[in-house]
């Protein structure tokens, strides 16, 4: 009877290491697709955000055009308009002259 325990004994030692060898191997396999899974996820957010920036790029290159384009009107517009009335444009000129000096003199 010693004899039959100590064989199941055996058994269950080397069973025991056969299931801890299969566990070992299980979590070396999750810790790669783990790591394949970031690996993958980081590529993608990666590319994503390349380009949201080419997107902005394009957005703001455009809006920099629109406005190149509304400030040559408008200065188009006050040349126009300092042309028909040269003695206004001079005596608002004078003011905005004045009010800066005011306000940058000191007291």
């Amino acid at each position: 009877m010693a004899q039959a325990s100590k064989n199941n004994v055996s058994e269950l030692n080397t069973d025991v290491t056969q299931q801890m060898a299969i566990l070992r191997e299980d979590i070396a396999n999750l810790t790669a697709t783990v790591a394949e899974y970031g690996k993958a996820q980081g590529a993608a957010l990666k590319s994503t955000a390349a380009h949201k920036a080419v997107d902005l790029a394009e957005t703001g290159a455009a809006t920099a055009e629109a406005l190149k384009a509304q400030a040559g009107k408008t200065y188009s517009g006050a040349e126009d308009a300092v042309r028909a009335n040269p003695a206004t444009a001079v005596g608002i000129a004078a003011g905005v002259g004045f009010l800066v000096g005011m306000l940058t003199a000191r007291r």
